[in-house]
């Protein structure tokens, strides 16, 4: 099916005004981008948030009456006549393909690779984690995620036990089990990511050592590893839940922190923890350290 994608560029005051006016004349879609490519933070609880210069893109069929579209667009107070546009047709492509094909395998540290499970491993000897992120959020190529995997190849996990704190596709979780973690227990608020962990799980042979839950239904333990790559806002809400997982003397790995939020969650977690030297990689923040006695 072809396609065309109608470009506005506005205000972040009349973006949503834009964008239902697109879906009013028969847009399929409306996405909202960054005119200007001005960095956007972590939005708070229940907030949308919009680029100051912000570019509302209209998707339609290709047999649509554009010019209509466009010629009631120009009769709106909000746009007026000769607003500035762009119309582009928009290439047919199997979009599902085009992503499995740019996702290769990818080594962290020394032992760890995420390999997806429809390519052939490239070091058949390593610790290998084959991994179809399905509806879940978590591939290890997001900054975050990378740091967290670096950070788990250079533990030493042999029988321990693990809490994955948020854990989308699994990726942490599978990556601790490869890496000979006895038992991991994995907790997310999305039933689609449990379900990705453990169809993820049985995938590498790993799902009888894998347990999961949503947080009504998590399990009091204390664990000698606990992860949580999510969010700044939700790792400073969930502080003592977290912590808490988190036996005398363990280990605890944080991630989802923009550079700039690093001191905040310092300053929450060091009270019960001795604090390791935060990593930070481009925009994002590993904070890490041990369980105090």
């Amino acid at each position: 099916m072809a396609w065309l994608q109608l470009r506005i560029n506005t205000s972040a005051e009349l973006a949503e005004q834009v964008g239902g006016m697109l879906s009013a004349n028969g847009a399929q879609a409306v996405t909202f981008l960054d005119a200007k490519d001005t960095p956007m933070y972590e939005p708070k609880p229940g907030e949308t948030m919009l680029w100051p210069d912000t570019q509302v893109v209209g998707l339609f069929d290709a047999s649509h009456d554009m010019k209509g579209v466009i010629s009631r667009l120009e009769n709106a107070r909000v746009l007026g006549k000769g607003f500035s546009h762009k119309l582009d047709p928009l290439e047919d492509k199997d979009w599902e393909r085009e992503w499995m094909d740019n996702f290769h395998p990818m080594q962290f540290g020394q032992r760890l690779w995420i390999c997806p499970s429809w390519r052939e491993v490239p070091d058949p000897d390593a610790v290998n984690v084959m991994l179809d992120p399905g509806l879940a959020f978590g591939t290890g190529t997001h900054p975050t995620t990378a740091l967290c995997l670096r950070w788990l190849d250079a533990q030493h996990i042999d029988q321990r036990t693990v809490v994955d704190f948020g854990c989308g596709s699994g990726i942490l979780a599978l990556a601790a089990l490869k890496l000979g973690a006895e038992r991991v227990v994995g907790i997310d608020i999305d039933p689609q990511a449990l379900q990705a962990s453990e169809e993820n799980a049985r995938r590498n042979e790993v799902a009888d050592r894998l347990e999961v839950y949503l947080p009504q239904h998590q399990p009091a333990l204390e664990a000698d590893v606990v992860m949580a790559n999510i969010l700044s806002g939700p790792l400073l809400e969930l502080r003592e839940v977290i912590t808490s997982f988190c036996k005398p003397g363990g280990r605890l790995v944080l991630s989802g922190i923009l550079a700039e939020q690093v001191s905040a969650i310092e300053s929450a977690y060091q009270t019960d923890f001795d604090l390791e030297t935060s990593e930070i990689e481009g925009d994002w923040a590993r904070v890490s350290g041990i369980r105090r006695i």
